[in-house]
């Protein structure tokens, strides 16, 4: 890899990193729904203007925007809301990893390698560390919804594997377009139209700042140099960027924000890190039965899939 292309990356990783920081910035401003379904408006429009069709099937754009889109990062958002540290927040979404191999196999038949049975192992118990550190008065129900949004992204990924946007920028512009408005909806429904229309009303600098950090910076051009980079080389060979995304964005939040780093949470990031990357070792493949022609081979969903930073 290019110095060029590797200073792109670490970037990159260093913008999703950070960008844990400023959702939290935009929370103190905006309730969760309604910040997100912001942050999709201002990733699609006007770009949807100008950009072509997804170039794969609506349905897909469809299962993505629910999973990635809705779930995925509503649950974050919300759950960050509910007391969740960014710094913290940025590493359990890297459960993403052991989930996208335990779905691949309940839902694809595949055969997980020893590397990677290996991985999910340790970086579930980084997950189980994290538990514990957080201890009887913090946010439990915090961790169990940003384990979900772990979760809706794993499945996410699946349904990635099977849509192969041929371009991922102009893929998610359009996911972004469909998952606004049932965000909207969500927000007047659990959120109430009051409370929204008081926030955007109250609007701050701070909050449009944040709005336009996670939804051009982050998502547009974020995914935008996320897709140039796998279009020259692989995903497989990009995706081990992403294990820098939690740590930067641990970083970030305890020198912006003053979060602690525990001595569990660096053994939590060690763990759940090492178990991501042993998944993304090439190993030898158990015998499995013969896949159907829509299943991809039994290589680390991870390292196939990209890493959606947030």
């Amino acid at each position: 890899m290019s110095p060029r292309h590797l200073a792109l990356a670490v970037g990159l990783a260093v913008v999703w990193g950070v960008n844990f920081v400023v959702i939290e910035v935009g929370l103190a401003h905006l309730p969760p729904l309604l910040f997100c379904a912001l942050r999709f408006l201002v990733a699609a429009v006007p770009a949807i203007l100008v950009l072509r069709s997804p170039g794969v099937p609506w349905r897909w754009v469809a299962l993505v925007a629910l999973t990635l889109g809705i779930l995925q990062f509503g649950l974050l958002f919300s759950g960050m809301a509910a007391g969740m540290p960014p710094g913290l927040s940025s590493l359990v979404l890297q459960a993403q990893a052991p989930f996208t191999l335990l779905f691949a196999v309940l839902l694809l038949g595949e055969r997980l390698t020893r590397y990677q049975v290996v991985g999910m192992v340790v970086a579930l118990a980084g997950l189980g560390v994290i538990a514990l550190d957080l201890g009887a008065t913090s946010p439990l129900g915090a961790f169990l919804l940003l384990l979900a949004a772990a979760a809706s992204w794993g499945v996410g990924n699946i349904v990635m594997r099977h849509a192969k946007p041929p371009d991922m920028l102009r893929f998610m512009v359009w996911v972004s377009a469909v998952a606004m408005l049932p965000l909207f909806a969500l927000s007047a429904v659990f959120e109430g139209p009051q409370r929204g229309w008081d926030a955007l009303r109250a609007v701050s600098w701070p909050a449009v700042g944040a709005v336009a950090y996670v939804g051009l910076v982050a998502t547009v051009a974020g995914f935008g140099v996320w897709g140039y980079l796998i279009r020259t080389y692989s995903a497989s060979a990009i995706a081990p960027f992403s294990l820098l995304v939690p740590v930067f964005g641990m970083a970030a939040a305890a020198l912006l924000v003053g979060e602690r780093i525990t001595p569990l949470r660096v053994v939590a990031a060690v763990l759940i890190i090492a178990g991501v990357l042993a998944g993304l070792v090439r190993g030898r493949t158990p015998a499995a039965r013969v896949p159907s022609p829509s299943s991809t081979p039994a290589h680390s969903p991870t390292a196939r899939t990209p890493s959606l930073g947030r």
